[in-house]
Protein backbone atom coordinates (compact mmCIF):
# COMPACT_ATOMS: atom_id res chain seq x y z
CA UNK A 1 0.00 0.00 0.00
CA UNK A 2 1.10 3.53 -0.80
CA UNK A 3 -0.71 6.75 0.07
CA UNK A 4 -1.21 7.34 -3.66
CA UNK A 5 -2.98 3.99 -3.99
CA UNK A 6 -4.92 4.35 -0.73
CA UNK A 7 -6.67 7.69 -1.20
CA UNK A 8 -8.67 6.92 -4.40
CA UNK A 9 -9.84 3.62 -2.90
CA UNK A 10 -11.07 4.97 0.43
CA UNK A 11 -12.71 7.96 -1.26
CA UNK A 12 -14.50 5.71 -3.77
CA UNK A 13 -15.68 3.30 -1.08
CA UNK A 14 -16.96 6.14 1.08
CA UNK A 15 -19.02 7.51 -1.82
CA UNK A 16 -20.39 4.09 -2.73
CA UNK A 17 -21.26 3.35 0.90
CA UNK A 18 -22.90 6.78 1.15
CA UNK A 19 -25.09 5.99 -1.85
CA UNK A 20 -26.19 2.70 -0.25
CA UNK A 21 -26.91 4.47 3.04
CA UNK A 22 -29.02 7.13 1.30
CA UNK A 23 -31.06 4.47 -0.49
CA UNK A 24 -32.09 3.09 2.89
CA UNK A 25 -32.39 6.53 4.51
CA UNK A 26 -34.86 7.65 1.85
CA UNK A 27 -36.98 4.49 2.10
CA UNK A 28 -40.31 4.55 3.89
CA UNK A 29 -38.95 2.37 6.68
CA UNK A 30 -35.79 0.50 7.68
CA UNK A 31 -34.82 -2.10 10.26
CA UNK A 32 -33.22 -1.02 13.56
CA UNK A 33 -31.67 -3.54 15.94
CA UNK A 34 -29.94 -3.15 19.29
CA UNK A 35 -26.36 -4.41 19.76
CA UNK A 36 -25.00 -6.03 22.90
CA UNK A 37 -23.78 -2.64 24.20
CA UNK A 38 -27.34 -1.25 23.80
CA UNK A 39 -26.35 0.95 20.85
CA UNK A 40 -28.57 0.89 17.76
CA UNK A 41 -27.56 -0.62 14.42
CA UNK A 42 -29.50 -0.36 11.17
CA UNK A 43 -29.47 -2.22 7.89
CA UNK A 44 -27.62 0.81 6.50
CA UNK A 45 -24.73 0.27 8.97
CA UNK A 46 -24.50 -3.36 7.95
CA UNK A 47 -24.77 -2.77 4.20
CA UNK A 48 -22.14 -0.02 4.27
CA UNK A 49 -19.84 -2.15 6.41
CA UNK A 50 -20.09 -5.08 3.99
CA UNK A 51 -19.36 -2.86 0.98
CA UNK A 52 -16.38 -1.07 2.55
CA UNK A 53 -14.89 -4.20 4.10
CA UNK A 54 -15.03 -6.12 0.82
CA UNK A 55 -13.44 -3.21 -1.05
CA UNK A 56 -10.61 -2.71 1.44
CA UNK A 57 -9.84 -6.42 1.71
CA UNK A 58 -9.69 -6.71 -2.07
CA UNK A 59 -7.43 -3.67 -2.46
CA UNK A 60 -5.21 -4.14 0.60
CA UNK A 61 -5.37 -7.80 1.62
CA UNK A 62 -2.22 -7.59 3.75
CA UNK A 63 -3.42 -4.68 5.92
CA UNK A 64 -5.26 -5.31 9.18
CA UNK A 65 -8.88 -4.12 9.04
CA UNK A 66 -10.86 -2.95 12.07
CA UNK A 67 -14.54 -2.02 11.66
CA UNK A 68 -17.25 -1.13 14.14
CA UNK A 69 -19.67 -3.76 12.90
CA UNK A 70 -17.07 -6.53 13.22
CA UNK A 71 -15.65 -5.35 16.55
CA UNK A 72 -16.20 -8.71 18.28
CA UNK A 73 -13.73 -10.38 15.90
CA UNK A 74 -10.83 -7.98 16.46
CA UNK A 75 -8.30 -10.20 18.17
CA UNK A 76 -5.28 -9.34 16.02
CA UNK A 77 -3.32 -6.18 16.78
CA UNK A 78 -0.91 -4.29 14.58
CA UNK A 79 0.95 -0.99 14.30
CA UNK A 80 -0.65 -0.30 10.92
CA UNK A 81 -4.35 -0.83 10.30
CA UNK A 82 -7.37 0.47 8.44
CA UNK A 83 -10.25 1.46 10.71
CA UNK A 84 -13.84 1.99 9.59
CA UNK A 85 -17.08 3.34 10.98
CA UNK A 86 -19.45 2.68 8.08
CA UNK A 87 -22.18 4.90 9.55
CA UNK A 88 -21.18 7.21 12.38
CA UNK A 89 -24.19 8.95 13.87
CA UNK A 90 -26.67 6.10 13.74
CA UNK A 91 -29.03 8.00 16.07
CA UNK A 92 -28.94 10.95 13.66
CA UNK A 93 -29.72 8.53 10.83
CA UNK A 94 -32.64 6.91 12.68
CA UNK A 95 -34.09 10.32 13.53
CA UNK A 96 -33.53 11.49 9.93
CA UNK A 97 -31.43 14.47 11.00
CA UNK A 98 -28.75 14.08 8.32
CA UNK A 99 -25.70 14.48 10.55
CA UNK A 100 -24.21 11.06 9.85
CA UNK A 101 -20.96 10.15 8.13
CA UNK A 102 -18.97 7.37 6.48
CA UNK A 103 -15.48 7.13 7.99
CA UNK A 104 -12.39 5.30 6.75
CA UNK A 105 -8.88 5.92 8.11
CA UNK A 106 -5.36 4.54 8.10
CA UNK A 107 -3.58 4.37 11.45
CA UNK A 108 0.20 4.11 11.62
CA UNK A 109 2.07 3.78 14.91
CA UNK A 110 -0.84 5.13 16.92
CA UNK A 111 -1.57 8.10 14.62
CA UNK A 112 -4.43 8.37 12.09
CA UNK A 113 -2.41 9.60 9.12
CA UNK A 114 -4.92 9.46 6.26
CA UNK A 115 -8.70 9.41 6.14
CA UNK A 116 -12.00 10.31 4.54
CA UNK A 117 -15.21 11.62 6.11
CA UNK A 118 -18.29 11.70 3.87
CA UNK A 119 -21.65 13.12 4.96
CA UNK A 120 -23.95 12.02 2.13
CA UNK A 121 -27.10 13.74 3.42
CA UNK A 122 -25.16 17.00 3.81
CA UNK A 123 -23.31 16.72 0.48
CA UNK A 124 -20.00 17.34 2.24
CA UNK A 125 -16.83 15.29 1.90
CA UNK A 126 -13.45 15.81 3.52
CA UNK A 127 -10.31 13.76 3.00
CA UNK A 128 -6.57 13.80 3.15
CA UNK A 129 -4.51 13.82 -0.01
CA UNK A 130 -1.55 11.49 -0.46
CA UNK A 131 0.74 14.15 1.04
CA UNK A 132 -1.39 14.26 4.21
CA UNK A 133 -2.94 17.69 3.64
CA UNK A 134 -6.72 17.96 4.02
CA UNK A 135 -9.27 19.10 1.45
CA UNK A 136 -13.01 19.42 1.04
CA UNK A 137 -14.42 18.17 -2.26
CA UNK A 138 -17.44 19.77 -3.90
CA UNK A 139 -19.42 18.64 -6.87
CA UNK A 140 -21.04 15.44 -8.03
CA UNK A 141 -18.91 13.03 -5.95
CA UNK A 142 -18.15 10.70 -8.85
CA UNK A 143 -16.66 7.55 -7.30
CA UNK A 144 -14.12 7.23 -10.10
CA UNK A 145 -12.97 10.84 -10.50
CA UNK A 146 -11.97 13.32 -7.82
CA UNK A 147 -13.86 16.56 -8.38
CA UNK A 148 -12.99 20.10 -7.43
CA UNK A 149 -11.23 20.31 -4.08
CA UNK A 150 -10.45 23.17 -1.73
CA UNK A 151 -7.62 23.02 0.83
CA UNK A 152 -8.94 23.37 4.36
CA UNK A 153 -7.17 24.90 7.34
CA UNK A 154 -7.99 25.42 11.00
CA UNK A 155 -8.87 28.89 12.28
CA UNK A 156 -6.65 31.42 13.97
CA UNK A 157 -8.90 31.59 17.01
CA UNK A 158 -9.75 34.61 19.11
CA UNK A 159 -9.59 33.31 22.68
CA UNK A 160 -11.97 36.06 23.72
CA UNK A 161 -14.64 34.90 21.28
CA UNK A 162 -14.38 31.20 20.51
CA UNK A 163 -16.62 29.14 18.27
CA UNK A 164 -17.49 25.83 19.94
CA UNK A 165 -18.99 22.69 18.41
CA UNK A 166 -20.33 19.87 20.56
CA UNK A 167 -22.29 16.66 20.18
CA UNK A 168 -25.92 16.87 19.15
CA UNK A 169 -26.90 13.62 20.86
CA UNK A 170 -24.49 13.61 23.84
CA UNK A 171 -24.31 17.20 25.05
CA UNK A 172 -24.50 16.90 28.84
CA UNK A 173 -23.75 18.97 31.94
CA UNK A 174 -20.11 17.89 32.06
CA UNK A 175 -19.67 19.18 28.52
CA UNK A 176 -21.39 22.45 29.38
CA UNK A 177 -19.23 22.88 32.49
CA UNK A 178 -16.08 22.52 30.42
CA UNK A 179 -17.30 24.86 27.66
CA UNK A 180 -18.09 27.46 30.33
CA UNK A 181 -14.35 27.70 31.13
CA UNK A 182 -13.92 29.57 27.81
CA UNK A 183 -15.02 32.92 26.43
CA UNK A 184 -17.52 31.73 23.83
CA UNK A 185 -18.80 33.78 20.91
CA UNK A 186 -21.16 31.07 19.75
CA UNK A 187 -21.67 27.32 19.92
CA UNK A 188 -23.28 24.86 17.59
CA UNK A 189 -24.31 21.23 17.73
CA UNK A 190 -23.39 18.63 15.15
CA UNK A 191 -23.59 14.88 14.97
CA UNK A 192 -20.93 12.28 14.24
CA UNK A 193 -17.41 13.02 13.02
CA UNK A 194 -18.61 16.20 11.30
CA UNK A 195 -17.48 18.01 14.44
CA UNK A 196 -13.82 17.30 13.64
CA UNK A 197 -14.38 18.57 10.12
CA UNK A 198 -15.96 21.81 11.31
CA UNK A 199 -12.81 22.47 13.34
CA UNK A 200 -10.69 21.47 10.33
CA UNK A 201 -12.40 24.02 8.07
CA UNK A 202 -12.27 26.81 10.65
CA UNK A 203 -16.04 26.81 11.15
CA UNK A 204 -15.36 26.01 14.82
CA UNK A 205 -12.31 26.43 17.05
CA UNK A 206 -12.89 23.78 19.70
CA UNK A 207 -14.68 20.43 20.08
CA UNK A 208 -14.57 18.88 23.57
CA UNK A 209 -15.86 15.34 24.00
CA UNK A 210 -16.67 14.36 27.57
CA UNK A 211 -18.23 10.99 26.82
CA UNK A 212 -17.66 7.53 25.43
CA UNK A 213 -16.29 7.10 21.91
CA UNK A 214 -14.47 4.35 20.07
CA UNK A 215 -11.47 4.68 17.78
CA UNK A 216 -13.55 4.03 14.66
CA UNK A 217 -15.75 6.99 15.63
CA UNK A 218 -12.83 9.40 15.62
CA UNK A 219 -9.94 8.18 13.45
CA UNK A 220 -11.03 9.56 10.07
CA UNK A 221 -12.08 12.94 11.46
CA UNK A 222 -8.87 13.06 13.48
CA UNK A 223 -6.83 12.41 10.31
CA UNK A 224 -8.64 15.19 8.45
CA UNK A 225 -8.13 17.60 11.35
CA UNK A 226 -4.41 16.77 11.56
CA UNK A 227 -4.15 17.39 7.82
CA UNK A 228 -5.72 20.82 8.34
CA UNK A 229 -3.25 21.77 11.08
CA UNK A 230 -5.41 20.84 14.08
CA UNK A 231 -4.81 18.70 17.15
CA UNK A 232 -6.65 16.10 19.22
CA UNK A 233 -5.53 15.51 22.80
CA UNK A 234 -6.70 13.58 25.81
CA UNK A 235 -9.02 15.51 28.11
CA UNK A 236 -7.13 14.53 31.28
CA UNK A 237 -3.50 15.39 30.52
CA UNK A 238 -3.55 17.04 27.05
CA UNK A 239 -1.26 14.36 25.58
CA UNK A 240 -1.92 13.31 21.97
CA UNK A 241 -4.87 10.95 21.50
CA UNK A 242 -3.41 7.66 20.26
CA UNK A 243 -4.87 4.63 18.47
CA UNK A 244 -4.54 0.86 18.73
CA UNK A 245 -5.56 0.86 22.40
CA UNK A 246 -6.96 -2.23 24.10
CA UNK A 247 -10.58 -2.61 23.09
CA UNK A 248 -10.26 0.39 20.73
CA UNK A 249 -11.96 2.62 23.36
CA UNK A 250 -11.08 6.31 23.62
CA UNK A 251 -10.70 8.44 26.72
CA UNK A 252 -12.42 11.83 26.78
CA UNK A 253 -10.67 14.21 24.36
CA UNK A 254 -10.45 17.74 22.98
CA UNK A 255 -10.13 18.57 19.26
CA UNK A 256 -9.02 22.11 18.55
CA UNK A 257 -7.19 24.69 16.48
CA UNK A 258 -3.72 25.08 18.03
CA UNK A 259 -4.26 28.77 18.79
CA UNK A 260 -6.88 27.90 21.43
CA UNK A 261 -5.69 28.43 25.01
CA UNK A 262 -6.71 25.02 26.38
CA UNK A 263 -8.20 24.89 29.85
CA UNK A 264 -7.58 22.11 32.37
CA UNK A 265 -10.24 19.48 32.81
Amino acid sequence: MTYDSLIPVIRKLAIEAGAKIMEIYNADDFDVKVKSDDSPVTEADEAADALISAGLRAAFPDTLLVTEEQAASHTTKGDTFLIVDPLDGTKEFINRRGDFTVNIALVENGVPTRGVVYAPAKNRMFFTLADGSAVEETGAFDPEVIGETQPIRVSEPDNGALMIVASKSHRDQATEDYINKYSVKDSKSAGSSLKFCLVATGEADLYPRVGRTMEWDTAAGHAVLLGAGGKVVRFDDHSDLSYGKDGYANPFFIAYAPGVDLKEA
